[in-house]
């Protein structure tokens, strides 16, 4: 069974709909002691990276996380859910993050190299591009996918990216190690190509619960 993480900064509602669509079980909690005996957990998020960050910790849920990936155990960050994994961010001045992959986030310039404007947030459909073979990719062809976001991942590992599109800079879509990912679109919101990357990672799950 999955586990999705309540942590006040999540759109619970749609990625638990998503999950009933594919027919697979799924709670939600805001006690890590529950959370730990996930198969898998997914992580939602929207909003501030200082403020998401300050109520993991408060509530500890930040080591939870932290033990349950060194287990190996499946886990999906999505949108700011997934900036969460990386060191830190600059928004609303410099905050630590939980660490688990190489890689700060920064805010889209909003300026592109020859001087011209262009919209921030990132908001939208658009297209993918795989960088490289993964099992969360199985299956699925290159396609579009819907961001809302204003702040990307920089300066980050490329052995951990999966997938990427452009915003005149260069947006890691999709990122993954292990059993670890991280999909900065909203999957449950991507039409096809999402439930198929959501189908992906509860596959991820049940092959935990048939060989553990």
């Amino acid at each position: 069974m999955i586990g999705i993480i309540d942590y006040g900064m999540g759109n619970l509602f749609s990625v638990s709909k998503a999950l009933e669509r594919l027919n697979v079980p799924y709670f939600i909690s805001e006690k890590a002691e529950e959370l730990m005996k996930a198969d898998g957990l997914i992580l939602p998020g929207v909003g501030s990276f200082k403020d998401a960050m300050e109520r993991l910790n408060q509530t500890g849920l930040s080591a939870m996380i932290k033990e349950f990936v060194e287990m190996g155990q499946p886990f999906l960050g999505i949108c700011l859910g997934m900036q969460l994994l990386f060191e830190g961010s600059k928004e609303n001045g410099e905050t630590i993050g939980l660490g688990l992959l190489t890689g700060y986030v920064e805010k889209f310039p909003g300026i592109t190299a020859d001087g011209g404007r262009y919209k921030v947030p990132h908001m939208g459909w658009n297209q993918l591009e795989w960088t490289q073979a993964s099992s969360i990719l199985r299956q699925v062809e290159e396609d579009y996918a819907y961001f809302v976001h204003s702040y990307y991942v920089d300066r980050m590992d490329q052995d951990v990216l999966l997938a990427k599109c452009r915003y005149d800079v260069e947006v890691p879509a999709v990122v993954g190690r292990g059993k670890l990912f991280g999909m900065q679109f909203h999957p449950e919101k991507s039409g096809r190509l999402g439930m198929t990357l959501l189908r992906n990672f509860t596959e991820l799950t049940r092959e935990r619960v048939t060989t553990g």
